[in-house]
């Protein structure tokens, strides 16, 4: 009787890909959990969880994402500065102050709370404009973030 064995995959076997995703128009919250399954490596057949098997990702248009409903008034965004008192902001202040934040928080509240996400964040790259400094890396074209 033979015994069936599970594939573990090595770093060194890893080959990660760049991919090239516009978010214009795209909703943050679809297209955050398809960006945190592509950065975890989990659309491979090879997924192991405590490998970093994923890919590298260059976000477009970062500053044309929408919310659903009424959350650009309704959703706060709340850190802790030191002080005593907690800081809070809408995602409409959040956006026009910065609107890369509101995808990378996202994406970051999606990967899995562990020192592996950390390095996992590193491989997301993100700009407001259609302009990007990873052309040397021919990021492939994928779409994302699209209603089944």
């Amino acid at each position: 009787m033979q015994r069936t064995k599970t594939y573990m995959a090595r770093p060194d076997e890893i080959e990660p890909k760049w991919w090239l995703v516009d978010a214009g128009d795209k909703v943050v919250g679809r297209l955050a959990s398809d960006l945190a399954m592509v950065l975890m490596g989990k659309h491979r057949p090879t997924y192991t969880p405590h490998i970093d098997n994923g890919d590298y990702v260059v976000v477009i248009n970062a500053d044309k994402v929408v919310f659903t409903g009424n959350k650009w008034q309704k959703k706060k965004y709340a850190w802790y500065t030191g002080y005593p008192r907690q800081r809070t902001e809408t995602a409409a202040k959040r956006f026009e102050r910065k609107p890369e934040l509101i995808l990378r928080e996202a994406v970051r509240r999606m990967l899995p709370k562990n020192k592996l996400a950390f390095k996992t964040l590193s491989k997301l790259k993100i700009y407001a404009g259609t302009e990007h400094p990873h052309q040397a890396q021919l990021p492939e074209p994928k779409e994302l973030g699209i209603k089944d």
